[in-house]
């Protein structure tokens, strides 16, 4: 608290430039060609469209806009769950130990962390048509030299640029969305982001054992390139080209200093949540906190940090942020932990064990088209406050499975959770910008997109955390019943501290992106 209390006296003192260059930026000509149409009545909520086309920028629907930047998503996700199903195939050709084969998922992991904080700034730089589109080129690029990789040291270093293009392209892809999309569209297109995100997670494990039982593992790569091909055509044909035409310089030393941070706790996280000894871990972490300390007094000071920390004294996105957080340690875990309980305690097939998680994909399809009229209806506050808790309950009766349950209605309660956290990631991911100003909107896409991918993380270094300490407690060698249902309702008591920041929502939050009318009987919190 009180290093935060520092933090806010800081930015008091030396935040008044940057509002001055930021409220130029957006309102005097910043945006390329009017890029945001900002109403002239006061107050945040008063924007009518977070995206306005320049003149001779046709219109374009937000399903296909949505739909490519899906695209994009989904290969990234679908790549990432596939390799982990592959790891034993692939040792075997490099003539290595399984266990060694973590350095080509930790490279990604590390180019994640170290890049995602500055995709904000090279789209706003170069603009994110052209980034977005250059980095769907360098993640194929990367796909194919993992192909045709003859070692395990050069995986590990095309897997490294590989991560530099997903850190590029997932976000950027999101901030193309908030940039061409209107306000009033912008649930119903994350609807259809999301959506192919949780399918890739989802259905990654299945695909990538049966490649590897009747194709070769180097085929997971080689999927990547007719998608990633049709991407680069789809964006260069269809998204319109807005980008910030205000300079500002590169934040090199909050780069390095975010980095650091960054990388030390995924490190830790990694190290801890695959069992290595905890002082191995808590090095890391302690160099996390150290450097992350060392962050939050620079950005304070500079003029344009990487990693805006002021971004958090907006009500909306503080409190997505917060809430979001929470329930993605939560939904990080998830696919984690049910396809390893399906094979490990259930004893079912790879290919078995992932028709039933498809159930959890089928819950997200269903979400689609029903979360407007859900948040119409109830608002973000209430709809989130009540989702929150009921997708909780459907976290906790995941650690109730047992042999003695019916498939049938265990694939009725993955349905219902994949519903629900659809839900959720459709609804943290549009309120956290509803009072975000056009300026700085690459700046919150940016924070909020390093964060989101550092939470999921957390998550599956939680799950496997708790795996460890339950394991040890009962001394079996292999994860059991007890042991799965201890890690869902350890990540299920996180997901419910959410509800402390979804309460705490101004009940008119994001009544305008759903065409939600003001209610009489209800006032703003002060």
């Amino acid at each position: 608290m009180q290093l935060l209390r520092g933090y806010d006296a800081d930015v008091r003192k030396n935040n008044g430039l940057r509002r001055v260059a930021s409220e130029a930026a957006g309102l005097a000509g910043g945006y390329d060609s009017a890029a945001f149409d900002v109403s002239t009545q006061p107050g945040p909520r008063s924007m009518q469209s977070i995206a306005h086309r320049p003149p001779g920028v046709r219109s374009v629907h937000y399903r296909i806009v949505g739909s490519i930047v899906a695209g994009a998503l989904f290969m990234e996700s679908l790549d990432a769950t596939v390799l982990a199903t592959a790891t034993t195939a692939m040792a075997a050709d490099f003539h290595v130990r399984a266990p060694e084969m973590s350095v080509a998922l930790t490279a990604y992991l590390l180019a994640l962390a170290l890049f995602i904080p500055a995709s904000g700034h090279a789209a706003d730089r170069w603009g994110g048509k052209n980034v977005f589109r250059a980095a769907i080129g360098l993640f194929i690029g990367a796909s194919l030299c993992c192909a045709l990789a003859p070692t395990l040291p050069v995986m590990a270093l095309a897997r490294f640029v590989q991560g530099i293009g997903g850190a590029m392209m997932v976000p950027v892809g999101r901030l193309v969305l908030l940039r061409t999309v209107s306000k009033q569209q912008l649930v119903a297109a994350w609807s259809w982001v999301l959506m192919p995100a949780l399918i890739g997670q989802i259905s990654g494990p299945p695909i990538g054992g049966f490649i590897v039982t009747y194709l070769h593992w180097r085929w997971i790569f080689w999927l990547n390139l007719p998608i990633g091909v049709a991407g680069i055509f789809l964006v260069g044909r269809f998204i319109p080209d807005l980008h910030d035409t205000a300079r500002r310089p590169f934040d090199l030393a909050g780069f390095l200093l975010s980095g650091i941070a960054l990388t030390a706790v995924l490190a830790g996280l990694e190290s801890i949540g695959h069992g290595a000894p905890l002082r191995v871990g808590g090095i890391s972490i302690l160099a996390a906190i150290v450097f992350g300390a060392l962050y939050v007094r620079y950005a304070a000071r500079a003029l344009h940090p990487i990693l805006d920390l002021s971004l958090l004294r907006i009500p909306t996105f503080r409190l997505s942020f917060i809430g979001g957080s929470l329930t993605r340690i939560t939904q990080g875990a998830h696919p984690f932990l049910l396809p390893l309980m399906m094979q490990l305690a259930f004893g079912l097939k790879a290919s078995q064990s992932g028709l039933i998680t498809l159930g959890t994909s089928l819950g997200a399809l269903t979400m689609k088209g029903l979360a407007v009229p859900i948040l119409r209806r109830l608002g973000f506050r209430v709809g989130l406050t009540v989702i929150g808790v009921l997708s909780a309950c459907s976290y906790a009766l995941c650690g109730l499975f047992r042999p003695g349950w019916p498939f049938a209605l265990i694939f009725a309660v993955l349905v219902m959770s994949g519903f629900l956290m659809s839900f959720q990631f459709t609804a943290y991911n549009t309120i956290a910008y509803d009072e975000i100003e056009p300026a700085r909107m690459s700046s919150a896409n940016s924070f909020y997109s390093t964060f989101q991918q550092l939470t999921l993380t957390l998550g599956i270094s939680t799950a496997a955390i708790v795996l460890h300490v339950s394991m040890a407690f009962t001394g079996g060698r292999t994860p059991g019943f007890s042991d799965f249902s201890a890690a869902f309702w350890t990540v299920t008591g996180i997901s419910l501290c959410s509800l402390f920041a979804n309460v705490r929502l101004d009940p008119n939050a994001g009544r305008e992106m759903v065409g939600r009318a003001v209610r009489p009987d209800e006032t703003p919190e002060v």
